[in-house]
């Protein structure tokens, strides 16, 4: 393994996916929600296909040994994409991109109550403070105190994307229980395949034609789509995923840049209070996997003949 190819196609990841969050934020005004997910997803496909040719996987890669785990798999993670889109038209792009980063910490507790992991303090200590933070970040939109001082139109933003981020970390729970008997190449290519199918199935609530260029704009949505998974597929194939993860929050730089000199959106301080615990539990979340790994190694090494 490359431990340095590995951080350098994560941070390729992290960059071509920010750049299709601000092109989805860019059209949101024109297209629903659902017709995004739909061309993001349908145009990742040849993408993908390309790659797994590329690397002599096709055959094999769509290969699904349990055919509805892929199901759940892509009802939980595009439905979840289906609010972040949504969610992206409502608030502004480094908040949407904090409140994401929830997932992780949701996965902890999801993976508790669903698998069965043990989550002892340290574990708890973190998802407390990344809750906190969630909490911190979302309060200046779902304020009870001050009503008038939000609207409707953020607070049913912020509730999309605490609820994307929910879905996010369901979907990761599948994927933790799939890895065992599932391709990563598989999972990628039908998760693709069934979020295109729920993008498809939103067509009579309120599709549009789109303009010449805001089509153009939708087709490379789903080709830097498919882009962006395949590099973050291949980053988890050079180093481990305790040394790539954390790479994940520098979209936080992107977004606040992006937000403030392309849409004009100054961060708050509750935004970046609140993000700076959220990325803390989750840098002590990946730190303490990392432990538990190293530990369930040097086990097994002991036990072996």
């Amino acid at each position: 393994m490359s431990v340095s190819r590995g951080i350098l196609l994560k941070l390729g990841s992290v960059v071509v996916f920010i750049a299709m969050s601000s092109i989805i934020k860019y059209i949101s005004p024109e297209i629903p929600p659902g017709q995004t997910m739909f061309f993001r997803s349908f145009f990742a496909l040849p993408v993908i296909i390309v790659w797994l040719s590329w690397t002599r996987e096709l055959r094999v890669g769509l290969r699904a040994a349990d055919p509805m785990s892929h199901v759940w798999r892509g009802l939980a993670g595009g439905i979840g994409m289906g609010f972040s889109f949504a969610a992206l038209g409502l608030l502004p792009l480094p908040e949407v991109t904090a409140i994401g980063y929830a997932a992780p910490v949701l996965t902890v507790i999801l993976a508790a109550m669903f698998l069965g992991e043990t989550v002892r303090l340290f574990r708890l200590g973190a998802v407390a403070l990344g809750l906190a933070g969630v909490i911190i970040v979302l309060s200046p939109r779902l304020t009870v105190l001050d009503p008038d001082a939000v609207t409707a139109r953020e607070s049913l933003g912020a509730t999309l994307m605490l609820l994307a981020a929910l879905c996010s970390a369901l979907a990761q729970v599948f994927i933790r229980r799939m890895v065992q008997t599932e391709r990563t190449s598989a999972i990628v290519f039908w998760f693709s395949v069934t979020s295109t199918v729920l993008g498809l199935a939103t067509l009579p609530f309120g599709w549009v034609v789109p303009s010449p260029s805001t089509t153009a704009l939708l087709v490379v949505i789903g080709l830097i789509g498919g882009v962006g998974q395949i590099l973050l597929t291949s980053a988890y194939r050079h180093a481990d995923a305790s040394v790539v993860a954390p790479f994940e929050y520098a979209s936080l730089l992107l977004a606040l840049a992006i937000g403030y000199f392309v849409f004009a959106e100054v961060p708050t301080v509750p935004m970046l209070a609140g993000a700076v615990l959220i990325v803390a539990a989750g840098i002590l979340i990946i730190w303490r996997e990392r432990r538990l790994g190293l530990e369930r190694s040097r086990q097994r090494k002991a036990m072996s003949p």
